[in-house]
């Protein structure tokens, strides 16, 4: 336990002088009682007709005024309190194959209506970012509880070129980093000479990666190292297949390309970082996948202040302190 204002602390030295206060009276009483009554007037004078009864209320008042005066230098401990908090990274696939119509009206354009929707119930402990990607990946907002800003940058979104699925995660990874105070991940197959310690296992953590792409990779590097990496920094990575298995034929820069959803390499993403892979066939398909990944409940070890715990007992001990003393004697000690 700590105290914010420790200096307070010192009027607990009233305690001891209040306790020689009552031993001072109750033996002036019971020398009363001996000079100048008879003894039915001495027993009652000294009070050895309750015996012991009678000192209950004092204690209880010297009691609830020790812990009201701790909680005058407002005490703090360490509790564990249950938050919803985290950081979601939005990595939107903005390929030109993201400009299909087998989601009404697009592909990208169903992904940011239920994304919005999903960002406007998260609340202000969430920080929420916006990644986008296509041939490279680029942070377009970064995590933040500002909403405004977070819807603005999901309409901005526009299909692009072709897709790498590594470039999403990585620029995904990085932003988590500039956060968490973690080393910048320069590509997917970086290798170092120094020896690294044994990743620590993934846990039940607050940084996740929401994937929405139809899962076509096109562009190097490789997308399963770049999961490896996630895995390895203890983020999950929620793959959200948008896009019909069957496919659909589209015209893209003047060419004609057929395109359907990846779901084996989107499958293989979200398995290597244990998380969860899902298939969008409509946009009440989404809205329900997203509902599924709003983050969890932690229990965080933080600091508190107790004033009030500590003030509503002191006053609760002394209150029963005064009804006992009314009760048994007539009269509050």
């Amino acid at each position: 336990m700590s105290f914010i204002w420790p200096a307070l602390l010192w009027s607990l030295v009233t305690i001891p002088l209040l306790v020689l206060l009552y031993l001072r009276m109750q033996k002036r009483r019971s020398q009363y009682a001996v000079r100048y009554g008879s003894l039915g007037l001495v027993q009652q004078a000294s009070g050895r007709g309750v015996g012991l009864r009678r000192h209950i209320p004092a204690i209880l008042f010297l009691l609830g005024l020790t812990i009201l005066f701790i909680a005058l230098a407002r005490p703090q401990m360490v509790l564990g309190l249950p938050k919803v908090e985290g950081i979601v990274i939005l990595a939107f696939d903005v390929s030109g194959s993201m400009s299909a119509e087998d989601f009404e009206p697009t592909r990208l354009e169903a992904a940011k209506i239920v994304a919005k929707d999903f960002v406007s119930r998260q609340p202000s402990t969430v920080q929420v970012g916006v990644v986008a990607f296509s041939e490279s990946g680029f942070s377009v907002e970064l995590p933040s509880n500002d909403q405004a800003a977070i819807l603005a940058s999901i309409d901005r979104l526009k299909p692009q070129r072709g897709t790498s699925l590594a470039s999403g995660i990585i620029v995904s990874l990085n932003t988590i980093a500039t956060l968490t105070g973690q080393d910048p991940i320069l590509s997917a197959d970086q290798q170092s000479d120094v020896p690294t310690p044994e990743p620590e296992p993934i846990a039940e953590n607050s940084a996740v990666i929401v994937l929405l792409t139809d899962g076509e990779n096109n562009v190097n590097p490789d997308p399963l190292a770049a999961a490896q990496l996630a895995a390895d920094r203890g983020v999950r990575i929620h793959t959200i297949a948008v896009g019909s298995v069957e496919g659909v034929t589209l015209e893209v820069n003047g060419f004609t390309v057929h395109t359907k959803v990846d779901e084996a390499t989107l499958q293989q993403i979200a398995a290597i970082t244990e998380g969860q892979y899902f298939n969008a066939q409509t946009e009440e398909d989404l809205r329900t996948i997203y509902e599924s990944i709003e983050p969890h409940l932690v229990i965080e070890q933080d600091e508190t202040e107790v004033t009030a715990v500590f003030a509503g007992l002191s006053i609760l001990i002394l209150l029963i302190g005064g009804m006992l003393s009314l009760l048994w004697f007539s009269h509050v000690p």
